[in-house]
C-alpha cells in the first residue's frame, strides 16, 4: 500500500512540476541579412525601409511585393565605393566577414566579389556574366552568381549610333572608357566595331580614377570632338552631376547609359531600366532565401530599355533634338 501511495505521490508531483515549468518559447524565424554592394555612394539613406537611393527603393519595393517585411523578415547591410575602385575590395571583404545570407551587387563590383567569396550567393543587379566569365551559361550559370544582365556591351554600339543621330555634324566623337571594371574594354571594342563599320572617327580617352574625368573632358575639347560617349559608368555615375556640369562647361553633347545621368542634368541616355533591374533582383533573393542554389537559377536579360532626353540641357547646348529621337524617347525632361 505504501508503494502505491509513493508512486501516486511521485506522479502527482511530476505533473505539478510540469505545469509550473514555463513553456518553451517558439523558435523565432530567422531575419535574413542581405548585403548590398554598389559602386556609388552608400549612405545612411540606404538603410531602413524608406531610403532615398533609387535602386535600393526599387529593390525594397520588390521585396515588399513578394511579402518580405523590412526589419521582420530581412535587414540590409549596404556598402558603397563612392566610385573609387580601390575601395570595392575592402567592402566586399567586409560583407563576407559579416557572413550575410546573400549579396546584391552592381556589375562593376562583381569582380571584387568573386575574389572575396565563392560560397555566399551573389545576385547581380546588372552585369555581363558571360563576358566577365562569371557564369558558365545564362541558362545554368553554375557557381554562386546569378541575377540580371545589363547588356551594356550589346548597347554600347547602339548608344554611339544614337549619339551620331543626335549630332550628325560631329566628325570626331570622344569615348570615355576605363579598365577599372572588367567590362570597360569590352564596351570600348563594341563601340569601335560600330565606328569602323560606319567610317566614324573616335578619340578614346581612358580614365583610371575619378580625378581623370575633368582632364578627359579637356582633352576632348582640345581635340575638337563634336560629342562624347560615356562608357565609364563605374567611375562617372557616382558623379553624374559633376559630369553633367563638365559637359555643359565644355559644351559637349554626351551620351550615357543610365537615366540617372539625365535626371542629374545630362543630355541623353539609352540603356536598361536600372530601377526595374534592381526590383527584379528581389525575386532572385527570395528564391535563394528559400533554399535555391544561385548556380541553378537562369540569368535574366533586361526587358525594358529607356531612351531619356533632357530638353533643357539640349537648349543650353544650342542643340535641336531630331524629331525621330523625340518620337522614340521613353521620357523627355523639360
Amino acid at each position: 500500500m505504501t508503494s502505491v501511495m509513493d508512486r501516486r505521490a511521485f506522479i502527482s508531483g511530476a505533473t505539478l512540476a510540469l505545469l509550473a515549468a514555463p513553456l518553451a518559447a517558439p523558435a523565432q524565424p530567422k531575419v535574413a541579412r542581405i548585403g548590398i554592394l554598389n559602386f556609388g555612394p552608400m549612405t545612411s539613406d540606404m538603410i531602413g525601409p524608406q531610403p532615398r537611393h533609387a535602386s535600393t527603393i526599387a529593390f525594397l519595393r520588390g521585396m515588399g511585393e513578394l511579402g518580405y517585411r523590412y526589419g521582420q523578415d530581412f535587414v540590409t547591410e549596404p556598402r558603397g565605393g563612392e566610385g573609387r575602385p580601390e575601395l570595392w575590395a575592402g567592402q566586399a571583404a567586409e560583407l563576407v566577414r559579416l557572413n550575410v545570407d546573400v549579396i546584391v551587387a552592381a556589375g562593376p563590383n562583381l569582380g571584387t566579389l568573386t575574389q572575396a567569396t565563392s560560397t555566399i550567393p551573389i545576385v547581380m543587379s546588372a552585369g555581363d556574366p558571360l563576358g566577365d566569365a562569371f557564369a558558365q551559361s545564362l541558362g545554368r550559370p553554375g557557381g554562386n552568381i546569378t541575377g540580371l544582365s545589363l547588356q551594356g556591351v550589346d548597347t554600347a554600339g547602339k548608344r554611339l549610333e544614337l549619339l551620331k543621330e543626335l549630332v550628325p555634324s560631329a566628325v570626331l566623337v570622344a569615348v570615355l572608357w576605363t579598365k577599372a571594371t572588367r567590362t570597360g574594354p569590352q564596351y570600348l571594342r563594341a563601340a569601335e566595331a560600330v565606328a569602323r563599320a560606319r567610317g566614324w572617327k573616335l578619340l578614346t580617352l581612358e580614365v583610371r580614377a575619378p580625378d581623370d574625368i575633368e582632364q578627359a573632358f579637356k582633352a576632348a575639347t582640345d581635340a575638337r570632338a563634336g560629342a562624347l560617349l560615356d562608357l565609364a559608368t563605374g567611375l562617372t555615375f557616382p558623379r553624374a552631376r559633376q559630369v553633367a556640369e563638365l559637359a555643359a562647361r565644355n559644351r559637349l553633347p554626351v551620351m550615357y547609359d543610365l537615366r540617372g545621368y539625365v535626371e542629374a542634368g545630362g543630355l541623353i541616355a539609352y540603356g536598361a531600366d536600372i530601377r526595374e533591374v534592381w526590383r527584379r533582383a528581389s525575386g532572385f533573393v527570395a528564391k535563394i532565401l528559400k533554399g535555391a542554389r544561385p548556380g541553378d537559377l537562369p540569368i535574366e536579360q533586361p526587358t525594358k530599355f529607356d531612351l531619356v532626353i533632357n530638353l533643357k540641357t539640349a537648349k543650353a547646348l544650342g542643340l535641336t533634338i531630331p524629331q525621330s529621337l523625340l518620337l522614340r524617347a521613353d521620357q523627355v525632361i523639360e
